[in-house]
């Protein structure tokens, strides 16, 4: 078709352009937000829930638990057979329960669109065994799932009349609700919904209307309402952050090698765990998820006998870990940061392939233990290589570029803003770089369809 063949905004002569807002005029979008009010804020009381239940059960089972057998301490062993167990009770999850699991965290980071609620179950305890039991994933790919599956299996159980796009309309603002929840903001949350579902122009607005009131309902489980105080919150912010001083040129130089060093590793991990899902774990699920446990329960003991530090500073996401890894970066020699990258490394690729979780957290906390690295080295504070290194594993991870920058930013707060242009410099580096290391089959493949409202 000729360019000359369409009018104005791409219709045709003489015919007249639909309106993209009519939608928002209809009985059924005040329907569908008042759906997503309602289901705001039992869907983030759930997930609180979720996140304290997977936080109590991590000293359970390493403190109370091998002190109950007899320990005075965890032995340098234990994260061994804490890991075989996980890799056992996670295969049996997935091969055994419907839903599979959940998302395959080895696939990057995607909506393709609410669970029923028969696979909520499955996805919980894979979840649960996966991120108590140390395995280094985060636990915003099953919040995502199980806030969109409750939100809408509620819709289908209550609604009998209401149309599949409705449901996966509320199920998508049940998903923005928990991972807000986690995230603990609702802009957060909208940001990174947002690059992962690919959405735009007008239709972008009409889903994050019912998802940031979801979100903005739900949030009143954690601030409180009138007398009552809420169950307080989970914030990324890190804590005793220095004031950072201004971006100096030598930086701006360091935040090339640093995009170009985090769109590397990323790509290593990410073909590595695909490799090791593809050709290992999925041929034989439980006994092969019950090796990459070994595996990473392997790496832990191997990490805490070379360093004398707690095998927890290598397991689980990283998320708690990385205020004191800024604190106590004079802490760790350049040994063993390199260790730790290494282990964790390795433990994120082995995770990816076999258990069950989200893949941020652990690219965050390996961008960050980089940038501490380097910022050994002359021309490069550590608060600007801290900053950079987070944002550029982020985005080489997951591709998602702003949400990359606002973490990043979130994390240092008023310092993450002084070198914020750093990161940003970082982040698209990395972003290019990463892409272009990408065969184009994958790099190109499309985000996954978002829902849209009835």
């Amino acid at each position: 078709m000729s360019v000359g063949s369409t009018g104005p905004g791409g219709a045709a002569p003489g015919t007249v352009p639909q309106d993209p807002y009519a939608l928002v005029r209809t009985r059924e979008y005040l329907k569908l937000l008042l759906t997503a009010a309602l289901v705001g804020f039992p869907v983030c009381a759930v997930s609180f829930g979720f996140l304290a239940l997977v936080h109590e059960l991590e000293p359970l089972i390493y403190q109370d638990l091998p002190r109950a057998l007899g320990f005075s301490g965890p032995p340098i062993w234990w994260p061994v057979p804490m890991l075989v167990v996980a890799g056992l009770l996670v295969g049996l999850t997935i091969r055994y329960l419907p839903g599979h699991g959940g998302h395959e965290p080895a696939d990057g980071l995607a909506l393709s669109g609410a669970p029923p609620l028969s696979a909520l179950p499955g996805i919980a305890l894979a979840a649960l065994a996966s991120l108590s039991f140390g395995a280094v994933l985060g636990p915003e790919a099953p919040l995502i799932a199980l806030g969109g599956g409750l939100a809408a299996g509620a819709v289908r159980l209550l609604g009998r009349d209401a149309g599949p796009r409705t449901a996966a309309a509320v199920g998508a603002a049940g998903s923005f609700a928990a991972v807000s929840a986690l995230l603990g903001s609702p802009l957060l949350g909208a940001f990174l919904l947002m690059e992962v579902s690919g959405l735009g122009g007008p239709m972008l607005g009409m889903m994050l209307v019912p998802g940031l009131l979801a979100a903005g309902i739900g949030a009143l489980v954690f601030t409180g309402l009138g007398d009552w105080t809420g169950l307080g919150t989970y914030s990324l912010a890190l804590h005793d952050i220095p004031k950072a001083a201004e971006p100096t040129i030598p930086e701006f130089g360091w935040a090339l090698v640093i995009g170009v060093a985090a769109a590397f590793l990323a790509v290593g991990v990410r073909r590595l765990s695909l490799f090791l899902k593809g050709h290992v774990v999925s041929r034989r699920r439980v006994p092969a998820t019950m090796v990459m446990g070994l595996v990473v329960g392997a790496l832990a003991v191997a990490f805490a006998g070379t360093t004398g530090k707690p095998a927890t500073e290598m397991l689980y996401s990283g998320q708690s870990a990385l205020g004191s890894l800024f604190q106590d970066s004079a802490g760790y020699s350049v040994a063993a940061l390199l260790l730790l990258i290494l282990c964790k490394g390795l433990a994120y690729c082995a995770s990816l392939s076999a258990f069950r979780g989200g893949p941020i957290f652990p690219a965050l906390f390996l961008g960050a233990a980089g940038g501490v690295v380097l910022s050994h080295l002359p021309g490069l504070s550590l608060t600007a290589a801290f900053a950079m290194g987070v944002g550029a594993m982020c985005v080489a991870m997951l591709r998602l570029p702003m949400i990359s920058v606002l973490l990043a930013t979130l994390l240092l707060g008023r310092s993450g803003l002084t070198v914020m242009p750093l990161v940003i410099v970082a982040v698209v580096v990395a972003y290019v770089v990463a892409l272009r290391l990408t065969p184009a089959t994958a790099a190109s493949a499309p985000p996954a369809a978002a829902p849209h409202a009835a």
